[in-house]
């Protein structure tokens, strides 16, 4: 059965994409497995929040807000009482914070509130969890939602993803950045493991389409090529498992964490379905006030830069960190670019000596120094000499660790 990647008409995509993976790709390097049908429904799931459009790598990058969802179930009447305790199980859980719920935000005031995009059950809850443990995280419907929300002192800190050793940058991030004054107070890295979920008593071969979100689903092409399953792209993966839970899907399942399948009650048919095992989200810390940067351990500093156009003149402020044997971001998982780059905003395509035009653009580095080391400030007073702008935008600890 050919697979296919369709917009789910929760929020519908203007075509169909067929995937066909290539002949070298039919292999999974990851390996599945699949569990046994005997794990307990904890609770049923009532779904009343949003799916959010956010192209994120493990969730989203565009800024655009889907429509709310507000499916409607039909109790039945031997099932009264279960359903009533499924939706006081949801009730009790946070809805995403939107900016036109910032009046109205209360925290118990007793932790830590970490603001992470998403919903119950996201990576990026797990990341925030990893990075402050025993916090009060706080989800956000958008990236600039979680942001604003440090920004009006409405959180202490956010844990936002910037980028994906398999999907790349998360562009939206590196914009806020840039548009925020907030400051990169560390780094936390989150391996990502997909499941296939289902409610209970589904088995694999009752499935007939998945849902997820379309990096997720990219990200388990082979499997989910093999099991014959038609793919449904939605808004993020927690956000699938929770509609698959509400709606009582019996030929769906969803490609999501094993912390959603239990929070919504779904079972795990299928364990590390990603098809590569190195998939690797770095998540950013962020605060409204820098940390002291130190070297007792290793620092990392994240930068943006801009250069006036001419010939050599990116290789020149590259030099300014070779002469000073400053290396260029490295990570056990090598992250997509040791440099990004992003065409400036609101300003306009400028005219060059030969008539052709040109944009200005920021140059992102992370480079393996603190701040507090002095060859780090000979650099960056080097690189200011010719750069037409440049901004700091935290010196951190590097973190070296990975949560499977």
């Amino acid at each position: 059965m050919a697979a296919s990647v369709a917009r789910s008409q929760l929020t519908p995509l203007s075509r169909q994409i067929t995937a066909k993976p290539s002949q070298s790709d039919q292999t999974p390097k990851c390996i599945v497995r699949f569990r046994p049908l005997n794990i307990p429904r904890r609770f049923n799931v009532t779904v009343k929040a949003s799916i959010n459009r956010n192209d994120e790598k493990i969730g989203g990058n565009n800024n655009k807000t889907a429509p709310a969802l507000h499916p409607q179930s039909i109790l039945d009447d031997d099932d009264d009482e279960e359903d009533a305790a499924s939706k006081d199980s949801l009730n009790s859980l946070p809805r995403p914070l939107s900016s036109a719920q910032f009046s109205n935000f209360v925290s118990d005031g007793s932790r830590l509130r970490v603001a992470y995009q998403g919903v119950r059950g996201a990576y990026s809850e797990s990341a925030a969890e990893k990075a402050y443990p025993n916090c009060e995280a706080v989800p956000c419907e958008q990236f600039d939602t979680a942001f604003e929300a440090v920004e009006r002192w409405l959180v202490d800190r956010a844990v936002l993803p910037i980028e994906n050793s398999l999907g790349g940058s998360i562009h939206r991030n590196y914009d806020l950045l840039l548009r925020h004054r907030l400051h990169i107070v560390g780094e936390v890295k989150f391996a990502v493991r997909h499941c296939l979920l289902a409610n209970p008593g589904v088995k694999v071969e009752d499935l007939k389409r998945v849902l997820s979100h379309p990096q997720a689903l990219a990200q388990c092409e082979n499997t989910l090529t093999k099991l014959g399953l038609v793919r449904e792209a939605v808004d993020d993966t927690a956000g699938a498992a929770k509609y698959v839970s509400f709606e009582q899907l019996k030929d769906t399942g969803a490609v999501a964490s094993s912390s959603a399948a239990a929070i919504y009650g779904l079972n795990i048919l299928a364990e590390d379905i990603q098809d590569d095992c190195d998939n690797v989200t770095r998540f950013l810390m962020l605060a409204r006030e820098p940390i002291i940067p130190g070297t007792d351990r290793p620092f990392k500093t994240s930068i943006v830069f801009s250069l006036e156009e001419g010939p050599g003149v990116l290789f020149k402020a590259l030099a300014v960190f070779a002469l000073r044997q400053i290396n260029l971001t490295k990570h056990f998982y090598v992250f997509l670019n040791q440099i990004e780059s992003r065409p400036l905003r609101n300003q306009p395509l400028r005219s060059s000596d030969d008539n052709s035009g040109y944009f200005d653009y920021l140059f992102y580095v992370d480079f393996e120094a603190s701040m507090a080391d002095q060859k780090a400030q000979n650099a960056l007073r080097h690189l200011k000499e010719f750069a037409t702008f440049l901004r700091v935008l935290g010196s951190y600890p590097i973190d070296t660790t990975i949560v499977p």
